[in-house]
């Protein structure tokens, strides 16, 4: 049986300051004992708070990720972060493809593949990340786009090992409109399908598919009774301690 895994992207928002009152207020909020519970935990922060985050976070049983990383070893890349800079400060997670990445930055589909590669060869977990923009969802192309961008991120793998995927509505990020349960579920089964293809039935059944798109504590519960949808990929509601935990609490039940 897949767990459930909640990941908390503060893409650009925090300091160092903020780190300890806000895991304390949300350790004190999360029920039960988190490195014991059935749903896996891990935070995306910004670079400059990756090793404090994570010195605070191990002790809990959480996990922290970087937001990008790049698909070279070393190099003339300025503001780029390596796997091996990574691992130096022991993070061992990362968001690859995120829609802002693609949209703001120009991140290619191929990009996303060489990333995927190179964070899998590297033994980090990568969380790879696919999504229709609006005018994409109104013509119709959803199903198009989201197989081209999971069989691209996915073709120079040989296997699973280490890698999430996840959904994020391009047109439901930040604008406080959610995928239906219903409409998230269509995309996820899309999505393991396409990986049943490629990797076979049994890999595809175990490979975690996350949704992100204004997920909050309202419409967690409603997205994680979807038979394959394995947690949630949280932006806004996990700057807030009290909303990310009360997520945990009903993601655990």
């Amino acid at each position: 049986m897949r767990k459930t895994m909640m990941v908390g992207n503060w893409k650009m928002h925090k300091t160092s300051k903020e780190l300890a009152p806000f895991f304390a207020e949300f350790a004190k909020n999360t029920k039960g004992d988190i490195q014991k519970s059935h749903t896996e935990i891990l935070f995306a922060v910004p670079f400059t708070l990756l090793s404090k985050t994570n010195e605070i976070a191990s002790k809990l049983g959480i996990t922290i990720a970087a937001q990008n990383v790049n698909e070279n070893a070393s190099g003339a890349f300025t503001g780029e972060v390596s796997t091996e800079m990574l691992a130096d400060i022991n993070i061992k997670a990362t968001l690859i493809g995120h829609s802002e990445r693609r949209q703001y930055f120009g991140e290619t589909d191929t990009a996303v593949a060489a990333k995927t590669l190179k964070a899998q060869a590297a033994g980090l977990l990568a969380v790879v990340c696919v999504g229709e923009l609006l005018e994409e969802r109104e013509s119709n192309k959803t199903n198009d786009v989201i197989k081209k961008q999971v069989e691209t991120a996915l073709s120079k793998v040989a296997n699973l090992e280490n890698i999430i995927l996840a959904y994020e509505p391009v047109w439901a990020i930040g604008t406080g409109k959610t995928a239906t349960p219903q409409m998230a579920q269509e995309v996820h089964k899309l999505m393991r399908d396409i990986v049943s293809q490629k990797f076979g039935e049994s890999a595809a059944a175990k490979v975690q598919i996350l949704y992100g798109g204004s997920a909050k504590p309202s419409n967690i519960a409603d997205l994680l009774e979807q038979p394959d949808i394995d947690g949630g990929l949280v932006g806004g509601a996990s700057l807030k301690a009290l909303d990310f935990a009360e997520m945990i609490n009903i993601s655990n039940g």
